[in-house]
């Protein structure tokens, strides 16, 4: 089945390449793979629009981050909050945003869910619980403490908050504020920080002098989780374990996952500052490739499967934007400049 272009959930796999039937934790580790099939696809065509002039803005890759971001999309239930890192687009695609979303705002479509305002990263519908990427990383934390209060004010119970930063974030003053407020109230917050080793291009051992990240946890009075981000079937487990925790009231979860970011910045940036020495280590691993192993080796799917997933994902990608491509673009004088929210059109 190609993945819907309004709702891209994959099918569910009820068996494995030798017919023998799964559990649902191996069904599992095969849907976040498509996910992950599907979000390194999809980057990869907005990185060629981009050099083909066809992308105005910038456009920034989750290479080497999959393995992570699906893990937080697919554990995350309805009337959850996420927001996501611009590096997250498996786990909004886990979480369930269209494939069209993502396509209309990086080609400006006024047709997608910002309407081609905010740039073609910020992008989300915080009606339904995704929350628009907000560029100083540390007040997302924030804004989903905010969203976890009125749930709390309201005795909505059930509902966790995931807020996706990266490790240059924990260097402000926002983040210890709202770390602090989530421990104080006690709030359903998981709290997801990629240490990919660099904050742009400034390296961490000029962030902090603590040993890791995770050792924060104590002293906000937090419960902290390692993990490899490079590898998805520990992802899945300890992220979705982090999650259930916080969903059962235990207060908030901050998951440090140690990965390598595969590329630049963005696709502006060349990334020659990455030493050659992280490559080439453990958290340098590609996660796409870790993760295609894994399951061949589990036998829960084979070469000749995972060529039929890729050849579908590219058949969506190219029809996506191919229906993009033949939307009128903005136009400035018929533009009502209301707030988007008012109208209820996110």
């Amino acid at each position: 089945m190609v993945p819907s272009l309004v709702s891209p959930k994959p099918e569910s796999v009820p068996r494995s390449a030798s017919g023998i039937p799964t559990d649902s934790r191996q069904e599992e580790r095969v849907r976040a793979f498509r996910w992950m099939l599907l979000a390194r696809a999809l980057d990869d065509k907005f990185a060629s629009l981009y050099r083909a002039g066809k992308i105005h803005g910038g456009v920034f890759m989750g290479r080497g981050q999959e393995a992570l971001s699906v893990s937080v999309g697919q554990n995350l239930h309805k009337g959850d909050v996420f927001a996501p890192l611009i590096r997250d687009l498996a786990g909004r695609l886990a979480f369930g945003e269209p494939i069209l979303d993502s396509v209309r705002n990086y080609l400006g479509s006024p047709m997608g869910p910002m309407r081609a305002r905010d740039g073609n990263v910020h992008r989300g519908r915080p009606l339904e619980g995704l929350l628009p990427m907000i560029s100083h990383l540390g007040a997302t934390i924030s804004l989903v403490n905010g969203c976890l209060m009125a749930r709390k004010f309201k005795q909505h119970a059930g509902h966790v908050g995931a807020a996706c930063v990266g490790d240059g974030a924990t260097s402000t003053g926002a983040f210890h504020e709202a770390l602090n407020q989530a421990a104080v109230e006690k709030l359903p917050l998981v709290l997801i920080v990629a240490d990919n080793q660099y904050a742009y291009s400034t390296p961490t051992r000029l962030q902090f002098a603590c040993r890791d990240l995770v050792d924060k946890a104590p002293g906000y009075g937090v419960t902290g989780h390692s993990v490899d981000g490079t590898n998805l079937d520990q992802c899945l487990r300890i992220v979705g374990g982090a999650i259930q925790n916080a969903r059962g009231g235990n207060g908030p979860q901050l998951v440090v996952a140690s990965l390598l970011r595969l590329c630049g910045h963005g696709e502006h940036d060349d990334a020659q500052y990455i030493e050659p020495n992280l490559k080439q280590s453990p958290i340098g691993r590609e996660c796409v490739e870790e993760a295609e192993k894994f399951l061949i080796q589990e036998e829960l799917a084979d070469g000749a499967a995972i060529k039929v997933w890729r050849s579908q994902i590219a058949q969506s990608i190219d029809e996506a934007v191919a229906i993009v491509q033949r939307e009128t673009g903005p136009d400035p004088y018929k533009e009502d400049w209301c707030a988007l929210a008012t109208r209820h059109l996110i």
